[in-house]
């Protein structure tokens, strides 16, 4: 009975306090640097310059489209790596053990694929929404200010759905490996899973479509 308490004791005194954490220090040092603006700006008598919709209001419509076009193709990209990433992996490691797996199994690759595509398809088509403005001064319009809001929601809008679904059909394309591996009779019943895993980036892409359809071109 001692020498458990001995060993327990000599376990939770080997266990350190507190562990360094990067993630934590970096949000430290963010909210300093946030902390330290604002009571500047306070004591120095510019607490009227803290307001975001002044911010809103001054900052160019064009920051905020080519916002929602850069993480629209780039949440994308990301998503469909990581599914190719995850199912790639699983087809590669279960190939091993059932080799007549890996050529029906690039279907997963391809539904992961296609995400990719989808945001590239969204950014060309609010790409063709920035046209050159004729003066500075005509810029900040109300239309032009609802047209770069609308791209930049959008465009959140179809990089983080197709974000979501490309991970969702990776690790589905994953399971659908390992298990065509040991018994290929689960394979279509997983497939049908992994559809309706897909259909996700497309409910986003025809979302951010219809938030962006009624935002005319910069003039």
């Amino acid at each position: 009975m001692s020498s458990v308490a001995v060993s327990g004791k000599t376990n939770s005194q080997e266990r350190p306090l507190y562990k360094f954490s990067w993630s934590y220090f970096i949000q430290l040092i963010i909210w300093l640097i946030i902390l330290t603006y604002v009571l500047r700006k306070l004591f120095t008598g510019h607490g009227s310059d803290i307001n975001f919709g002044k911010f809103l209001l001054k900052t160019s419509p064009y920051l905020w489209a080519n916002l929602g076009i850069a993480l629209c193709i780039g949440l994308s990209i990301i998503g469909s790596a990581w599914g190719i990433f995850i199912t790639g992996s699983s087809i590669i490691g279960a190939g091993v053990r059932a080799p007549r797996i890996t050529t029906k199994n690039l279907i997963s690759i391809i539904f992961c694929e296609v995400v990719a595509i989808y945001g590239l398809i969204i950014s060309i088509v609010f790409s063709s929404k920035l046209t050159v403005v004729s003066s500075a001064d005509s810029l900040y319009t109300k239309s032009n200010y609802y047209t770069g809001f609308a791209l930049f929601w959008a465009g959140i809008t179809v990089g983080a759905s197709n974000l979501i679904c490309g991970v969702a059909v990776g690790v589905t394309g994953a399971t659908a490996a390992i298990s065509d591996a040991a018994d290929s009779a689960l394979f279509v019943k997983i497939l049908v899973i992994e559809i309706f895993g897909s259909i996700l980036g497309l409910l986003g892409l025809i979302v951010g479509l219809l938030m962006a359809g009624k935002a005319s071109d910069f003039h």
